[in-house]
């Protein structure tokens, strides 16, 4: 007869024949192992599980759907090192103090009187430095581009960047020694993000970001089989346009928009291809239901829409529109987010170091004038609190050229409200055709706004 006593006895037997990893699973940390996985010049549209039809990334779809997808996610900057700046400091261009940074690629752009500089955010206090402080293990893997790629420091106990944009065949840099590395650049990031989940400690909790390259360019240097996957595909849901007259960036991409897309998306999906990966790796180390998993993109991308094909400087003037500045937001920790959760709320890239403090329970930095919040209840799909009300409108600056965008309308103010400016109604018109700046029907509206951004400039001027 099989009562409680002889089922117990029959459960410990069992639990005795298996594998050691099973036998004793790492255990739980207080605070979650984080991976940030960060992809480049990545918008949400690209992906299937923000609507796009042709290009295939089912891992992150799953991704999506098993943990928290933000609707609304938006970078403060529509180009690569202040967004990234933002991302890991929770303050803005103005107050980092990053403008023009393009000096490895000096373009033709909007004249501004500064010089383009390389960025060093050497006094900022960092994501990193903050959890490095509250004692978690931390590595950075791949692209980093805010100054001294060959040694970020801010708090990384391991490193492993590359500063030539090649996919094939990069040297890197190991904690600071130059190491030439033969193979796919994607497929050795993750490799290397292979080691790092496996080194340490498994008790103590790790911080690794993964900045791949992908979708970045150039496109060539990909394994033949991504770019079979789409020789036929015509691309005919994308809603590209002929060149702009405006069009500066990368303009020559437009001269084959197809083809170009064809090769991005070959990079999209080689990029999507490493999830799985990872989260195997997760999953041998017996750490997976003790960590944090988050995907982005440090800024949206065009690929021909607006006849256009890159991000902010895709245009003269530059440009804030929907593709530029929104990025895809995902969490996903299982056991602990909840599935098939999508958030409608506006957040930002100043939102996210709160955010990824309160996960961790660190305090993030005093006197350094945040203006984000944490949103990690919206996270954990938790009811909103009522007493504060998350925020409704997001903020951009670039340069010459501001944003404010509400869950309706976007302003774009430039040069000190000089002008050109714009005010788009996205509910009638989510491309971004019709400007109502000068329409005397939406002047409250540019008002309002209007004042907003201009309370959000003052607070973010140190």
């Amino acid at each position: 007869m099989l009562n409680r006593r002889n089922f117990l006895q029959s459960a410990t037997a069992a639990a005795s024949t298996l594998p050691a990893l099973a036998q004793r699973p790492a255990a739980p940390t207080a605070r979650p192992n984080i991976l940030l996985i960060l992809a480049d010049d990545l918008a949400d549209w690209m992906l299937g599980c923000y609507g796009n039809q042709e290009i295939r990334t089912p891992n992150i779809d799953l991704l999506a759907r098993s943990g928290t997808r933000f609707q609304n996610s938006f970078c403060t900057t529509p180009i690569c090192s202040p967004s990234r700046a933002t991302l890991f400091t929770g303050r803005t261009p103005r107050q980092h103090g990053i403008h023009d940074f393009l000096s490895a690629n000096p373009i033709a752009d909007p004249p501004q009187g500064q010089k383009d500089v390389p960025a060093s955010f050497a006094s900022e206090t960092f994501l990193s430095d903050l959890l490095k402080q509250g004692g978690y293990r931390t590595g950075y893997i791949g692209k980093w581009h805010m100054g001294n790629d060959e040694k970020p420091g801010h708090g990384f106990d391991y490193t492993a960047t590359v500063r030539n944009r090649t996919y094939s065949d990069p040297t890197y840099h190991i904690n600071g020694k130059e190491t030439p590395r033969q193979g796919f650049l994607t497929e050795l990031n993750t490799a290397y993000a292979e080691e790092f989940i496996n080194q340490g400690d498994a008790a103590q909790p790790f911080f690794l970001t993964l900045g791949y390259l992908n979708p970045h360019t150039p496109y060539s240097g990909h394994p033949q089989r991504y770019y079979d996957m789409y020789a036929n595909t015509k691309f005919d849901t994308i809603g590209w346009l002929p060149k702009a007259p405006n069009a500066l960036r990368e303009k020559e991409m437009m001269n084959d928009v197809v083809g170009n897309i064809r090769k991005c998306a070959a990079s999209v999906t080689a990029l999507d291809d490493q999830i799985p990966r990872l989260l195997k790796s997760l999953d041998t180390r017996g750490v997976r239901n003790n960590t944090l998993v988050i995907f982005t993109g440090d800024n949206g991308y065009l690929l021909g829409r607006h006849g256009l094909w890159s991000k902010g400087l895709a245009s003269h003037p530059i440009n804030m529109y929907e593709e530029s500045v929104r990025v895809p937001m995902l969490w996903h920790w299982r056991g602990k987010i909840p599935v098939e959760a999508a958030r409608p709320e506006m957040v930002s890239f100043y939102d996210f170091l709160p955010t990824v403090c309160e996960a961790a329970g660190v305090t993030p930095p005093a006197n350094r004038n945040l203006c984000g919040r944490s949103y990690w209840s919206l996270v954990r799909n938790l009811p909103p609190d009522r007493k504060n009300p998350w925020p409704t409108t997001v903020f951009g600056h670039f340069r010459n050229t501001e944003m404010a965008r509400d869950g309706r309308f976007k302003l774009v103010l430039r040069n000190d409200i000089a002008g050109p400016n714009e005010l788009f109604d996205l509910s009638t018109d989510p491309r971004e055709h019709t400007n109502h700046y000068d329409n005397p029907q939406y002047l409250s509206v540019r008002d309002r706004l209007t004042a907003q951004l201009d309370a959000w400039r003052r607070r973010t001027q140190s």
